[in-house]
């Protein structure tokens, strides 16, 4: 059936650009001057039509731009260049060419880099959620400048992991331990079609995503909302999304970042107008103790092709890295040795390491059938592995995998007015996790145990996945719009229990996920504010393994989520307040560090309270965003383990300073999280963590019409990431652990080939 189902595909695929009908296409074009009617060179010019996906190119050495072979219909022109304000222009397309002159004024602030509102009107069918949208360019604060990690920061999201090495860092939300057991799904924007980035039934935990594949530089944007509120958004998403936007072209640079023991080396090129190419190297041995001996090495690159009426885009991602990696270790170790434990440094077993690489093909095809209508087809293939050996404190752990994922997608959507827009689609997708093993060494005994391994699991599992899916969406008079959406997901799961067969078992799970939203629009009622609520339901694939208990647990967990979102604009001043109320059917946000696997902890609810103001001046803007929440086991009405309750963070982005210097900066808190019970002096108190604070930033100088920048990147910090709880020495009372964040510095050095003098 699987073969039949790829030559179908693969015939399909190679005939279908070939059944568009003929029809006229229209162009537009222009020129784009300055105050003195001077040419504006390499101005980026995007085009945005009322369905699709955005189009950019950049003025030439005489201010000219064109787009060809567009349909009849109403577009949108936005106009950016250093130096100058932004402009916004709205055409309608009813005759073969449209020609325009574009006057630029100039202005002493810089394109912004960061927003946080979304206008309630530019909802549509397919991004229904009032989300937070961040906005990054290629200069802009990486989560870690220079290290490896998560590639971008998004405020009011902190970033945890166990190690500085290779294992990819995860993000938090409020009230979510995302990288103990609740998942936070993650999506790649490939024209328009969403590649998912979680790997369900993981060795190192269920639903982890790997962002640490992508090349910061390579990055547009980053749109982060409730996941439960769209139809196209499915397993994982049940409490939140992350969707990284890609640019459709980079300048091309080279760039150097590092210190006395680590160094970073990124380039990047365009070969054709819609086209990347980045490559990233990483090598170093961190801040701690324990040198990482890290190896890091990443290939971007895509390809958009205008063909008539098909817009493809191809995306390729290869990745290798590995590591050694330090421990979890006693944040607060007792000095006097009553507990039994010793003060470790910072790693506990010097045999800790890990490796992995990723390669990731996947293609998209938008199919605009007319000035209404559009036709997506795509899919991509994927393959994985992990060899991770870690030490938590009751011995050596070594976890691995191989697996490869496939899927395919077809959507149709068709605007017939503003009143009513249809989505439909159909996905199907194929996760096969194969050796997923778990061993272990014997119990730590105050010496390190060298020997076999015990096998703790080992399967081969299979999660296979078709669902359709349809949404509505359109304007209800001025004031009020709308979108209401049904997602049906039938799912195989299969685990084959290479241990014990007893253990294996193949089972078919349906689940229904209504969404809807309904927002208020004020139009000319300028006082009132934006106002939009959400529900809706969604679900994740629980990891089938078995391990030591005798019985698999949640195969699927459910949730039912509510959002309400308010937000206003006044006086340059953005406003924006969520609230958030999601119940699941089973939380599983602790993970046996000598098992890797889920404890099931019952039905869990989260309730959060996050706000946000952005205020811009010129040259540059300041957003704040804070978020608290509550997260308990709605049976004992304990606290969910290792989810943040207080989320503060301030971003900085100033791009006018003496000397010529810009400057960005971010102030990241953390407030202590519980971590569960059974730590002295109360074994039956709940164990809080430490306080996160960390501050990192960067202050750049361009020179030599900005094709140089030398800047410093830093990081000051206090505090552990990667808290949790563990028992040394045999001992029953845990241990609050964790790996400490050290501060750094780093120089780096980017050389834009080009730049304005090359554009004069």
């Amino acid at each position: 059936m699987t073969a039949v189902l790829v030559r179908w595909c693969l015939f399909f695929g190679m005939m279908y650009p070939l059944l568009a009908t003929g029809q006229e296409f229209f162009r537009v074009e222009g020129e784009v001057v300055d105050s003195a009617g001077k040419p504006v060179v390499r101005a980026t010019v995007e085009l945005s039509p009322q369905l699709g996906r955005k189009r950019e190119v950049l003025t030439n050495s005489v201010g000219r731009f064109e787009f060809g072979k567009l349909m009849p219909g109403s577009y949108v022109l936005v106009f950016n260049a250093p130096g100058f304000q932004t402009v916004s222009t709205t055409i309608k397309l009813d005759n073969s060419t449209s020609t325009l002159q574009i006057d630029m004024v100039p202005t002493l602030s810089h394109k912004e880099s960061v927003a946080v509102t979304a206008d309630i009107n530019q909802l549509d069918v397919l991004s229904p959620d009032p989300a937070e949208k961040v906005f990054v360019k290629q200069d802009l604060i990486d989560a870690n400048p220079g290290r490896p990690g998560a590639p971008v920061s998004i405020p009011g999201y902190p970033i945890e992991t166990a190690s500085s090495g290779i294992k990819a860092p995860q993000y938090f939300a409020p009230g979510v331990a995302g990288d103990h057991g609740e998942p936070i799904a993650q999506f790649v924007a490939v024209g328009g079609y969403l590649v998912p980035n979680n790997l369900s039934a993981n060795a190192h935990g269920n639903g982890y995503s790997d962002p640490n594949i992508l090349i910061p530089s390579v990055i547009e944007s980053v749109q982060v909302d409730g996941g439960a509120f769209n139809v196209r958004q499915g397993n994982h998403a049940l409490n939140v999304a992350a969707t990284y936007g890609l640019r459709s072209r980079v300048d091309p640079f080279v760039s150097l970042t590092g210190d006395y023991r680590d160094i970073d080396l990124v380039a990047g090129v365009s070969p054709a107008e819609k086209s990347f190419v980045a490559i990233e190297a990483s090598l170093g041995n961190g801040f701690l103790q324990r040198l990482e001996h890290r190896q890091q090495y990443k290939l971007n690159s895509q390809r958009v092709f205008d063909l008539g009426r098909h817009e493809l885009t191809l995306l390729g991602i290869a990745y290798w890295g590995r590591s050694y990696v330090p421990g979890l270790v006693p944040i607060f170790p007792d000095d006097d040795g009553d507990a039994g434990v010793v003060n470790y440094g910072d790693t506990i077993d010097p045999r800790q390491r890990d490796q992995t690489h990723t390669a990731l093909a996947a293609v998209n095809d938008i199919w605009r059938l007319n000035s209404r209508q559009e036709l997506q087809v795509s899919g991509f293939f994927r393959t994985y592995n992990l060899a991770l050996f870690s030490n938590f404190g009751d011995g050596l752990i070594r976890q691995s995998e191989f697996r490869t994922v496939a899927a395919q997608s077809t959507s149709y959507v068709n605007k017939f007015s503003d009143a009513l827009s249809v989505l439909a689609g159909l996905d199907w997708e194929r996760e096969a996790p194969r050796r997923d093993n778990l061993d272990h060494y014997d119990n730590y005994t105050g010496q390190f145990v060298y020997g076999p391994f015990t096998k703790v699991d080992s399967s081969d599992v299979t999660i296979s996945s078709v669902t359709t899916y349809g949404a509505l969406s359109g304007a209800l008079g001025q004031h009020f719009r709308y979108y209401g959406g049904w997602r049906r997901d039938q799912i195989d799961i299969t685990n084959v229990d290479r241990i014990d067969a007893e253990h294996s078992f193949q089972k078919w799970v349906g689940v229904n996920s209504p969404k809807a939203t309904v927002s208020f629009v004020p139009g000319e009622m300028k006082f009132l504010p934006l106002v939009s609520a959400s529900f809706g339901e969604a679900f994740f694939t629980e990891d089938p393994r078995i391990a030591l208990g005798s019985a698999n647990g949640t195969l699927v967990a459910r949730s039912h989520n509510y959002q309400l979102v308010v937000s206003k604009t006044a006086a340059a001043t953005d406003f924006k307040l969520t609230l958030g109320h999601v119940t699941t059917s089973s939380e599983l946000a602790k993970i046996d560090p000598d098992t890797g696997l889920q404890e099931d902890q019952g039905p869990g609810r989260l309730e959060f309270l996050t706000a946000a103001v952005r205020q811009s001046f010129t040259g540059g803007s300041v957003l704040v965003t804070f978020s608290k929440a509550d997260a308990r086991d709605v049976d004992s009405g304990q606290p969910v383990p290792e989810a943040p309750r207080t989320i503060f963070d301030v971003l900085a982005n100033v791009q006018r300073l003496p000397f010529g210097m810009q400057a960005r900066g971010e102030f990241e808190f953390v407030g202590k999280k519980p971590l569960g019970t059974g730590c002295l002096p109360d074994v039956n108190a709940q164990c809080l963590g430490t306080a996160v604070k960390e501050f990192r930033g960067a202050v750049v100088r361009p020179f030599l019409d900005e094709r140089l920048n030398v800047g410093v990147n830093f990081l000051l910090a206090g505090g552990y990431t990667g808290q949790t709880l563990e028992s040394f020495g045999g001992s029953e009372i845990s241990e609050v652990v964790g790996v400490r964040i050290p501060s750094y510095a780093s120089v780096n050095l980017t050389w834009k080939f080009g730049g304005r003098a090359a554009a004069k």
